[in-house]
């Protein structure tokens, strides 16, 4: 029986299940950055790691703040590999990805609520050390019952022991728990492996199945909506 939820914030409450790599890249291509794909995609993982191994994102940014830094590290990568660029384009990005991810988070709002209403939630999530902020700007941090965030706790996906964590916060048995997420690699096969019950919101990746095969097996259940999260899990028990 499902007595608590392990939920993943980004690619999963803020843009219903797409990769944010294919968020920015549409991004890109509306504000006709001319660079190519596969550059982008360098640009993006520099940018990722960078973020993740600097303290370039302070506790008090908004999300906005966070797709400005981000988006200006992948300009400066994309200009050492010789691209011209303009620098206002950093600005247009980071305001169309925002407003998007608000609207997300908006319609997401009652399935949170819903959720709220009947289980503990904790956020387990791949951040900087500002995600309570974002949420907290969003409107959504109430909901949750705690929030494990890999800047804090020292642990990043895809590796379990950050999910342990969120299950210890909840108190509560592996397979009373179940996690919602959208990255097969990071989210589904961590649960599995601790026991819990897993809901794989599959919608648009980025290239993650590269290194292992892909078995949508391991994940309990498979949508492609969000707002079919609590349907989903009274499914489970």
């Amino acid at each position: 029986m499902i007595k608590g939820i392990l939920l993943d914030y980004g690619g999963t409450i803020d843009t219903n299940g797409l990769h944010w790599a294919n968020v920015l890249w549409d991004s890109y291509q509306q504000n006709r950055v001319n660079i190519d794909r596969a550059s982008f995609a360098e640009a993006y993982t520099f940018g990722e790691r960078a973020l993740a191994l600097n303290p370039i994102i302070q506790p008090h940014h908004v999300f906005y703040d966070v797709l400005f830094l981000k988006v200006g590290q992948q300009f400066d990568f994309l200009r050492k590999k010789g691209f011209e660029l303009d620098e206002s384009m950093i600005e247009a990005i980071a305001k169309e990805c925002n407003g998007f991810a608000h609207t997300t988070v908006k319609n997401a709002q009652p399935v949170l609520a819903q959720l709220a209403e009947n289980y503990p939630i904790v956020m387990v999530s791949n951040f900087y050390g500002n995600i309570s902020n974002v949420l907290q700007d969003f409107g959504i941090r109430d909901y949750f019952q705690a929030v494990v965030e890999s800047a804090v706790v020292g642990v990043r996906k895809p590796n379990p022991q950050i999910y342990q964590l969120g299950i210890d916060q909840l108190g509560l048995l592996p397979e009373e728990c179940v996690v919602v997420g959208d990255s097969y690699s990071k989210d589904i096969l961590p649960a599995k492996e601790l026991g819990c019950k897993a809901i794989w919101l599959n919608v648009k990746g980025w290239d993650e199945t590269s290194g292992h095969e892909l078995n949508v097996s391991d994940a309990d259940v498979e949508i492609t909506d969000f707002a079919r999260t609590a349907d989903t899990i009274k499914s489970l028990g």
